[in-house]
């Protein structure tokens, strides 16, 4: 194990923190769109929700000998395992003046909840600082085990 395995571990989550960070932004940016693609038909759709699915980073030599050695594996870290569209109903609001309203005078709005998207982005925001104070601990352990020598 390197002395480098923790940075690297909250490196890898600072990196897909801020992924979610974007993308809960993009979801927020675009509530209210509703032509953001053309179905199979043609015609336009409201947005959807995206989601950031997480996975372990992967696999190295290393951590397959490990688990043939039946060593304590340490993990290697967090990636994006992909960007998933939410296949929640878009939501119906009467707006018959709506260049989009259809014959009944219906809306159909994204399926992005700004509350929960700010509940998302929070705890984004709360995972990200959680990496950076590890880090920093990490430094600072790193930096007194340098003074031992002095």
């Amino acid at each position: 194990m390197s002395i480098f395995h923790s940075l690297n571990a909250s490196a890898s989550a600072l990196t897909a923190q801020r992924l979610r960070m974007d993308t809960i932004s993009s979801n927020i940016a675009n509530a209210d769109t509703t032509r953001a693609t053309i179905n199979e038909n043609g015609e336009y759709e409201p947005y959807r929700r995206k989601m950031v699915t997480f996975e372990e980073r992967g696999a190295s030599f290393s951590s397959y000998l490990n688990k043939a050695t039946k060593t304590t594996n340490v993990g290697s870290g967090v990636q994006v395992g992909k960007i998933i569209e939410d296949d929640e109903p878009f939501t119906m609001v009467y707006n018959p003046t709506h260049p989009d309203a259809n014959e009944d005078g219906y809306v159909a709005m994204p399926n992005v909840d700004t509350l929960e998207e700010m509940v998302d982005l929070m705890s984004a925001t709360r995972s990200y600082e959680a990496n950076v104070t590890s880090i920093n601990a990490t430094k600072s352990m790193l930096m007194k085990a340098l003074e031992i020598g002095k």
